[in-house]
């Protein structure tokens, strides 16, 4: 992590507060008290899974570690959430805020949560309108963020600059309508959905996805804190 002042102190402050030294710390990390030197005096970088390892240690967020953020208890990442990928020279090394590894990784968790409940009552209409809202949120935020820079061309898109926004948010409109038809109770004589099979509860959850719930709630309660 060189060049990143912010992160060496903090580390030093952190084991400070707990008042040990760097012997007992570099041990509970995993790691040689000369490398936690190195660390805590910023002369050597330091990989992905020791920033998450010693956030967890210290019970701070991954960004206050890096100095990021003020909040000590805000967002954080477990040793389990590192993307498989970590191993890839290009990303095992901290290049930036961790918010975007750990929003992509609740997004996923959550995702395969929510397909793995659409299995339980196979409907090809149902996983289509969900599917077709999903990807149009993506496609939105996408299309804002390319389009922020001039040098983008807009050859990569089919719809108008000016026309795709309102596109995208009837189709969303029209997704979370058709959804919520096919789910509502079906006039006698019409083929019944049994939307009970979606029965759940946070204990459930819990209980079907012990390595995912975690980011569901995490994300519930995150969308919901934005909402209000």
């Amino acid at each position: 992590m060189q060049g990143n002042t912010s992160f060496s102190r903090i580390l030093t402050l952190l084991r400070k507060e707990r008042g040990i030294t760097q012997k007992e710390a570099a041990a509970s990390l995993g790691i040689s008290q000369a490398l936690l030197s190195h660390y805590e005096k910023g002369i050597r970088e330091c990989g992905l899974d020791f920033v998450v390892k010693a956030a967890e240690f210290y019970g701070v967020s991954c960004d206050y570690l890096l100095g990021r953020s003020p909040d000590r208890s805000g967002l954080t990442l477990s040793v389990d959430d590192i993307p498989e990928d970590i191993n890839d020279p290009d990303d095992s090394k901290y290049r930036g805020s961790l918010l975007p590894t750990l929003s992509k990784k609740l997004l996923i968790n959550s995702l395969s949560i929510l397909y793995d409940m659409l299995l339980k009552l196979p409907n090809k209409d149902l996983v289509s309108e969900v599917t077709n809202y999903l990807n149009s949120a993506v496609y939105k935020m996408f299309r804002i963020i390319y389009s922020s820079c001039p040098k983008n061309q807009d050859k990569l898109f089919s719809i108008p600059d000016r026309l795709y926004s309102g596109y995208i948010d009837a189709s969303m409109s029209r997704s979370e309508a058709e959804l919520r038809d096919i789910l509502a109770p079906q006039p006698s004589g019409h083929e019944q959905l049994d939307s009970e099979v979606f029965y759940t509860s946070s204990e459930k959850i819990s209980n079907d996805y012990p390595q995912l719930s975690s980011s569901l709630f995490n994300l519930i309660q995150q969308s919901e804190k934005k909402a209000k």
